[in-house]
């Protein structure tokens, strides 16, 4: 059974109405709302953007912090037949005058005055939007509204009206869009239907198994992107749990203490500071106790491996256990998790041994986007250290002849809003997503990626970045004639600059180097290396804050077709770039 949003928003409020659905810190405690009173507000939310002019197919942006607000402006707009579409909280006026005309928006909500500082820049570009919601705070511009005065608007719209609106949507109609960068160009907009979401979600708790109105959810993963809207939006409403929603990633191992969830999805860099808070602990201990963790250790990675095997853990693995890692469970907050997660970008395979080691293997999760989040699972009963899972049930994955990763089934999306040609190349006649990873397939059926077939950057963070826009960007500083951003799988963005030889001897003339200094004496230099970074920083001010520059190197020459780093039509080789110039990237994260 799949079926719109609607009508598992009527399934849970029947079954589990009077159970807490969300959870949100305010004045240092938590505040709590039933299924019954998030559907009945996000009702309330619905009328009052239809007394503001919402049209059935237009957009509603949304940009703030994961809160219950952020969800029932979401739901809001998909019961009154709109299409929400989420925006980061870090993105430039520029981004946000992207997203509100490209997805037709006629209602935007805020998050408070800052977030309405940037809409008020762009407003006058942006001539559907008929009104802005501020979900903290008031102003006294014109059609800025509060979020009190959002449901007064409300009471203005019958019952029937509203009713009128959720009838007419099925499941395979256009529900939410998620905005995603691709290697070139503006960002994509992923459409997702009513489908994609109550399917995967609902196969998602079928197949885990175990998952009830018991368990508790922690939102603390930016509500724009797929995932988080699946695991604490969708998911919860096929099982009824309870989402508690954190907007201070500082306090995030505090909260997770708190919240203990039955589920958690870490993106690497999450578990990378897990795994490093654990050693510094550990690194305190001395003694017997030093001694008892090391052996600890040793026996869960072999039972890890033992168990993927399908074979008996070793006989000391419930004293281990008991006396370590039963505590770590406890102290991280994951003593309830009956899923640790890692997905949206690669983790490396020290970080998952390390968790291995400790009884808490990370289950790999493969997807994107463009496939409601997950096309690969693993399981407590089937999963591989350093695989990416196995095809969700239900759906297919198979490799191409050239080694792309290819998807489909229920759970893939509908194409690109407003493009028809990425979506033609991304989507075949016969319903295949093509991925733009490179992969294989074990005799197990679990995925591996080998490599990526597109030019996408993803973070540490999982954060999506087209380089070329970047690149682009930065090349358009006279001085600088070829750029390189490096990012994949890093905490941060550098860039390998190449000066342009034609302007060398101006540019530094205009830094005081005497005559004649050659590219490799100034790449050397540090007043040359300061100006690069500097006319970096200041070209990139318009992009978000996860696509600025941190570090640049200024290479000794330029990049070239004999040394294999640039076609025959002079495009960037990425692979031999990054090897060759390895030593000088890894210098640039060092520290």
């Amino acid at each position: 059974m799949s079926g719109t949003v609607l009508e598992a928003l009527d399934r849970v409020v029947e079954q589990y109405g009077d159970r807490p659905a969300l959870k949100n810190k305010h004045g240092g405690s938590w505040q709590t709302l039933t299924w019954r009173q998030y559907v009945d507000q996000s009702h309330q939310v619905a009328k009052g953007y239809m007394a503001l002019g919402l049209e059935a197919g237009r957009g509603v942006s949304i940009i703030g912090y994961n809160r219950p607000k952020w969800f029932m402006a979401d739901i809001g707009g998909i019961l009154a037949g709109g299409v929400p579409a989420g925006i980061y909280t870090t993105c430039a006026p520029e981004q946000c005058q992207y997203i509100t005309g490209h997805c037709r928006a006629q209602i935007a909500v805020v998050e408070n005055a800052d977030q309405l500082a940037k809409f008020k820049e762009i407003w006058g570009e942006l001539s559907e939007l008929k009104a802005i919601v501020m979900m903290d705070g008031s102003d006294e511009a014109d059609n800025v509204y509060s979020w009190d005065e959002l449901l007064e608007k409300g009471a203005s719209v019958s019952d029937e009206d509203l009713q009128a609106r959720k009838d007419a949507q099925k499941e395979d109609d256009l529900c939410t869009l998620i905005y995603t960068s691709g290697t070139t160009g503006p960002p994509k907009a992923v459409m997702m239907s009513h489908k994609n979401f109550t399917w995967t979600g609902k196969a998602l708790v079928d197949h885990v198994g175990g998952f009830g109105p018991e368990d508790q959810i922690l939102s603390y993963l930016p509500l724009s992107h797929v995932a988080e809207q699946l695991l604490s939006i969708h998911m919860p409403m096929q099982m009824g749990g309870c989402t508690w929603c954190l907007q201070d990633l500082l306090k995030l191992g505090d909260t997770l203490r708190e919240v203990r969830p039955a589920f958690f999805l870490g993106v690497p860099r999450v578990w990378e500071k897990i795994q490093a808070k654990i050693v510094a602990a550990a690194a305190q201990n001395s003694g017997l106790k030093k001694k008892i963790g090391v052996w600890a250790k040793g026996v869960g990675l072999r039972a890890g491996y033992a168990d993927q095997r399908g074979e008996a853990k070793p006989f000391f693995y419930g004293l281990a256990n008991k006396l370590v890692f039963s505590k770590v469970k406890d102290l991280l907050g994951l003593d309830r998790c009956k899923l640790a997660v890692s997905s949206t970008a690669p983790i490396g395979k020290d970080t998952l041994e390390f968790f291995l080691s400790l009884g808490i293997p990370l289950f790999e999760v493969y997807g994107m986007s463009e496939c409601t989040g997950p096309s690969t699972i693993c399981t407590p009963r089937k999963y591989k250290t350093g695989a990416a899972g196995y095809a969700l049930p239900g759906t297919e994955l198979r490799i191409a002849e050239d080694g792309e990763v290819c998807m489909r089934g229920p759970h893939v999306f509908k194409g690109y809003f407003a493009n028809e040609e990425a979506t033609a190349e991304t989507l075949t006649e016969d319903g295949w997503l093509l991925s733009g990873d490179i992969g294989v397939i074990d005799d197990d059926g679990f995925l591996k990626i080998t490599d990526r077939k597109k030019e996408l950057i993803i973070t540490a963070g999982g954060k999506n970045i087209a380089p070329t826009l970047i690149e682009g960007t930065i090349k358009s500083v006279p001085a600088i004639g070829q750029a390189v951003v490096i990012g994949d799988r890093r905490k941060f963005l550098s860039a390998l600059i190449a000066l342009d030889p034609e302007r060398l001897e101006t540019t530094l003339q205009e830094m005081g180097l005497p005559a004649g200094t050659s590219m490799e004496d100034a790449s050397n230099d540090e007043k040359v290396q300061k100006y690069v970074l500097d006319a970096v920083t200041e070209v990139l001010t318009g992009f978000s804050r996860v696509e600025q520059v941190r570090k640049v190197t200024v290479l000794p020459r330029e990049l070239a077709e004999e040394n294999g780093e640039l076609t025959p039509t002079m495009k960037l080789k990425r692979k031999i770039i990054t090897e060759n110039w390895a030593d000088q990237i890894e210098a640039m994260y060092q520290g």
